[in-house]
């Protein structure tokens, strides 16, 4: 499946069984493009990213999170924004109470780039509206 099929499938809003099938199709192009940049889909792998964050579920943060660190062509493609899809405080709260070294690694650059302004007048429904224009156009 690529993104194309992907999008006319699940749409900008998925959800119920539609979302795990979503995390699955994630988790096996981040799989693919761990093992050898360019094996996964990234184009792909930033359509499901949308999809999650506009689910908003905080379990999927790191999910989104993993692949982001898939490969250099990956952490180009998918937003840091994504992981925001519940609103970046509760996302901090939420990676904070995780020991997961990648929870830490994910907190602190959020940190990082909060303290660099990255995420003023950030709001979950602007950015998912501006990603429907991309989509969609």
């Amino acid at each position: 499946m690529d993104a194309e099929e992907s999008w006319r499938r699940y749409g900008l809003r998925p959800v119920g069984a539609d979302l795990d099938e979503i995390r699955a199709l994630l988790r096996e192009h981040t799989t693919r493009e761990r093992r050898a940049q360019g094996d996964g889909d990234t184009e792909l792998m930033r359509l499901c990213c949308f999809q999650l964050f506009n689910s908003g579920d905080l379990d999927d943060v790191l999910l989104i999170w993993s692949a982001k660190q898939a490969s250099f062509d990956a952490a180009c493609s998918i937003d840091i924004e994504f992981l925001l899809g519940h609103g970046l405080d509760a996302t901090k709260t939420h990676l904070s109470t995780n020991r997961a070294p990648s929870a830490t690694a994910a907190l602190d650059r959020l940190r990082e780039l909060e303290a660099d302004g990255e995420f003023e007048g950030f709001s979950v429904e602007e950015r998912s509206a501006a990603y429907d224009r991309y989509y969609v156009d």
